[in-house]
């Protein structure tokens, strides 16, 4: 069976869309959705089937796998990393929600959560009205990852119909948000001493 595809609206989401994207979800479903970035492929971060799911589509082994927490708001976040550094939480203050990821400590939740011994994971939270309101739904955080494109020169896939043709007989819902972006969100790591830059993406460094 394809994958349902719901068009909605990114700056007015219909809720009854929302609620039908959250119900599979919760299912245990695969969902595509567009973010401040790029495109990316969730899932329920409490279901393991679906982890499992998302890993066998990245061909990745679960225990080495680099997935984020795409978190709803800054509370969320204290539930699965360990206590910020100060200049680390006014720096997410300032920037979040955006197009950063930061690299954190995980708390013991984490592992639990993904059957994997990682001590750091990726936090993000979009800028995004369809990925907010899907959340809050929700109401826990969506593992995910970058929707990558084969073509070594367009990184991304930004067209939701080229997204659903290539992805709607291992997914099980496709949000189609509009023409998503090509750059990448900006990755920081913040395990240290000092937040350095892994990545430079959409995110401004400047406003760091």
């Amino acid at each position: 069976m394809s994958a349902l595809l719901l068009k909605i609206h990114p700056d007015n989401p219909p809720l009854n869309k929302i609620l039908t994207a959250v119900e599979i979800i919760r299912k245990g479903g695969i969902v595509i959705y567009p973010t401040d970035t790029v495109y990316a492929i969730g899932c329920d971060i409490h279901n393991q089937k679906a982890v499992e799911r998302v890993c066998r589509l990245k061909n990745i082994q679960p225990g080495k796998i680099n997935l984020s927490f795409i978190c709803q708001d800054l509370s969320h976040i204290s539930e699965y990393t360990k206590a910020l550094p100060t200049q680390v939480f006014k720096v997410m203050k300032q920037v979040l929600p955006g197009p950063y990821t930061f690299i954190l400590n995980a708390n013991n939740n984490v592992p639990n959560i993904l059957n994997t011994k990682k001590k750091t994971i990726g936090i993000r939270v979009p800028d995004n009205r369809i990925v907010q309101l899907l959340l809050k739904e929700l109401g826990n955080p969506i593992l995910s990852t970058s929707i990558k494109n084969e073509d070594e020169i367009l990184e991304y896939t930004t067209d939701p119909e080229e997204i659903y043709e290539r992805y709607k007989n291992v997914v099980d819902v496709i949000i189609d948000g509009g023409f998503g972006g090509n750059e990448a969100s900006t990755i920081l790591d913040c395990t240290g001493n000092e937040i350095e830059v892994i990545r430079e993406g959409k995110g401004s460094i400047e406003e760091l």
